[in-house]
C-alpha cells in the first residue's frame, strides 16, 4: 500500500481548515492510474479511456448545490467538446446515489464514478479530506497520452471551480490531439 503524505489545513470546510491526504498533482505529470465504482458496480480505470481527453470533475456529494451544478454544467457542455472527450464525475458517494442523480437530472453526458470503496482515487488525487471522507473539490484535464494539462484544488470546498479555465484545457488538449 502506498504512502501518501497528509496536508494540514489545505482545504477548509465552511471556514474550518481539513486535512487533506495525497499529492497536489501538477501539470505535466503523469495522471495516477485509479480504479473507480461506476452506478452498476462495474470497475473503471484510467485505461478505460485510453486516447481520450479527459476532465475529471473531482466533488465531495453530488447531493450538495455546488457539486450539482459543476456536474450539471459539464454534463450541458459535454456534447459541444464531441467524441474525444469523457467527463467523469467523481465523488466519494454510493453508487446507488449517483444512480439516482444521474435518472433524476437525465445526466446522459457525463460518467458518475465513486472512490467510496477504498478512496485510492482521493489519495492518488491529493483530494481525500480525511475528517469526513469525501474529496476536496478539484477538476484535472487529462490528454490522450494521460498527461496532466490542467489541476485545480478548490481551498473552500463549497466554492466553484474555475468551469472555463478547465474547458479550455480541454479544448486545447483536444487540439494538441
Amino acid at each position: 500500500m502506498t504512502e501518501f503524505s497528509i496536508r494540514k489545513g489545505a482545504a477548509t470546510v465552511n471556514g474550518y481548515a481539513v486535512d487533506v491526504r495525497g499529492p497536489m498533482l501538477q501539470i505535466g505529470q503523469d495522471a495516477p492510474d485509479f480504479q473507480l465504482i461506476a452506478p452498476n458496480f462495474s470497475r473503471k480505470t484510467l485505461a478505460d479511456y485510453n486516447g481520450k481527453i479527459k476532465i475529471l470533475s473531482v466533488v465531495p456529494s453530488i447531493d450538495t448545490p455546488t457539486c450539482d451544478l459543476q456536474a450539471r454544467n459539464f454534463n450541458a457542455i459535454a456534447p459541444e467538446l464531441g467524441d474525444d472527450v469523457v467527463i467523469l464525475n467523481i465523488s466519494a458517494d454510493l453508487p446507488f446515489a449517483q444512480a439516482r442523480w444521474q435518472r433524476e437530472n437525465e445526466a446522459e453526458h457525463i460518467e458518475l464514478l465513486s472512490t467510496h470503496l477504498d478512496m485510492q482515487f482521493a489519495d492518488a488525487y491529493g483530494t481525500h479530506i480525511l475528517a469526513s471522507r469525501t474529496n476536496q473539490r478539484a477538476v484535472f484535464v487529462i490528454d490522450a497520452d494521460n498527461k496532466i494539462t490542467y489541476a485545480e484544488y478548490v481551498t473552500e470546498v463549497g466554492d466553484s471551480i474555475n468551469f472555463e479555465a478547465a474547458i479550455e484545457a480541454a479544448r486545447q488538449a483536444l487540439s494538441n490531439k
